[in-house]
């Protein structure tokens, strides 16, 4: 028995170092994206390059094995047996592929994501092609190795990545219910959208404005600067590590609304990551859970609160006060008028920009085509033709040599995160679940965003979901939060009742 503990033991100090390692590359990437002059790009994919080889030789180290069959015999607590199985479950998924295609794996995202940079603004698509390619045939190969490893399709095996277990025998269901409501629900609230009357604020809107309106909604929704700090970027994100969150945005000095929402979406990452239970967080099982749960606190945050009318009615002085400061808009900053402006339907090329009715498609597309690149049956050179035609399909919107707004619009395939696009959607779907049990348990969760107290709010959030961590899988712990598996229900009742009633 105490050589079992003392295997689990060594299983966490082994795993301890991994973090630490994740923790350099994280704050790396995130200089990358922020920092880094042009010039070091070709040194920065080298580096990272290195460390992914050294990260993963050492989670592949073969004593490892060993070790995980004699811990499984100590006397472990849940906490702890669910802490070796996601060790385990790593190190079988990184023994699984060899060290020199990690290598060429994050040597071809790094360029790929660097040339994308400014192919995308030049619209490109013949010089990113062949980065595309490169990252689309190594991501075939690691789909097909993982895939024959763990007995699945290839991209389910890509989407296990970003949420355990997940398959597409889960997703299609889901998704085939959710683009069955879509084309009428959508054709309904774009009418109703037309017919609702919204003065839209006239700018500019000064930079150094919206960056301390934006700082301070944060700080109210409860991101501890103390421990994350906000930065710019091309691409919005979240990252760094719990104890240090790195938050980027982009502004618009005509659209403050792009800065401002975004970032109430992102600081819901990043208040998952900040309460995450801190004597784990240096394990896999104190790790955010699938990036599905991830999601749906980034979208819990910008839909379920965000673009609510109780939120407008806290947020409306203070926008007013940030970005009409002499007051000579005053119709413009209502709380009424915010909200119309926030629930306006349109169908948009540009995912990021697209409004929450219009959103899912967006997704479903991407879900598509993902499939299709990495069951072989479409080619990169094919992306083109097939994004128009599902963009026409979905959204009656013609995408033909647009590339800058069609199909090279996100990082995520130049970085090579095949599988992620899903959990958008899903965490839609969950945060709509969390919110419909919030509400029961906290009946005037209305009136208290209203008046800027997110205590109730963050306090259920912390026992239902951050405090979880990864100790159960998805039902489980959408039964412990909700008392119910996922349904898309809830999701489906929000959008009815935001946007058609």
């Amino acid at each position: 028995m105490l050589a079992s503990m003392d295997a689990y033991r060594r299983l966490e100090d082994h795993h301890r170092q991994l973090f630490h390692l994740d923790h350099v590359s994280a704050i790396t990437s995130w200089d990358e994206a922020t920092m880094m002059p042009s010039g070091g790009g070709a040194a920065r994919s080298d580096a990272l390059a290195t460390l992914a080889e050294l990260r993963h030789e050492r989670a592949c180290a073969p004593e490892l094995g060993a070790l995980f069959d004699e811990a499984a015999g100590g006397q472990l607590d849940e906490w702890q047996r669910a802490n070796l199985a996601h060790m385990r479950r790593a190190w079988l998924r990184n023994t699984a592929l060899p060290v020199a295609l990690v290598g060429a794996r994050s040597r071809a995202r790094s360029r790929c994501e660097q040339a994308w940079r400014t192919q995308r603004a030049s619209g490109d698509w013949a010089g990113f092609q062949p980065l595309l390619e490169e990252v689309v045939k190594i991501e075939r190969e690691v789909a097909g190795i993982l895939g024959q490893a763990f007995q699945c399709a290839p991209y389910d095996a890509l989407l296990d990545d970003y949420n355990p277990g997940l398959r597409q025998q889960h997703i299609d269901p889901v998704f085939e219910k959710l683009g069955a409501f879509l084309p009428d629900f959508i054709e309904r609230a774009v009418q109703r959208s037309d017919a609702r009357a919204v003065q839209a604020p006239s700018g500019p809107f000064p930079v150094a404005a919206q960056r301390a309106l934006c700082t301070r909604l944060m700080g109210a929704l409860g991101f501890d600067f103390e421990r994350g700090r906000l930065d710019v970027s091309h691409h919005p994100f979240c990252g760094g590590v719990p104890r240090d969150v790195r938050i980027t945005t982009r502004y618009d000095e005509g659209d403050y609304t792009t800065a401002l929402l975004g970032l109430v979406h992102e600081t819901g990452h990043g208040r998952y990551e900040q309460n995450l239970p801190e004597a784990w967080v240096e394990q896999p099982v104190g790790a955010a859970h699938g990036m599905a749960v991830h999601e749906s606190q980034s979208l819990l945050f910008e839909m379920q609160v965000g673009r609510s009318q109780p939120f407008m009615r806290f947020a409306a002085p203070l926008i007013a006060e940030a970005m009409d400061p002499e007051g000579k808009q005053p119709a413009a900053f209502t709380p009424e008028n915010l909200y119309a402006g926030q629930i306006r339907v349109t169908r948009s090329l540009i995912r990021v920009d697209a409004d929450e009715a219009t959103y899912p498609s967006h997704i479903l597309l991407r879900y598509e085509l993902e499939k299709e690149l990495m069951s072989g049956a479409l080619e990169v050179a094919d992306i083109p033709a097939r994004w128009d035609e599902g963009m026409q399909r979905y959204l009656g919107l013609d995408t033909r040599g647009n590339f800058r707004d069609g199909c090279m619009q996100d990082v995520h395939w130049p970085a090579g995160l095949f599988g992620y696009f899903p959990s958008y959607t899903l965490g839609a779907i969950i945060a709509a679940q969390l919110f419909a049990a919030l509400r029961q348990a906290v009946p005037d969760v209305d009136e208290q965003i209203a008046a800027g107290d997110f205590a109730a709010l963050s306090d259920w959030l912390r026992r239902a979901i951050w405090s979880q961590a990864s100790r159960y899988d998805l039902d489980a712990l959408l039964e412990h939060a909700t008392g119910a598996p996922l349904s898309v229900d809830a999701y489906l009742a929000h959008l009815e009742r935001r946007y058609l009633k």
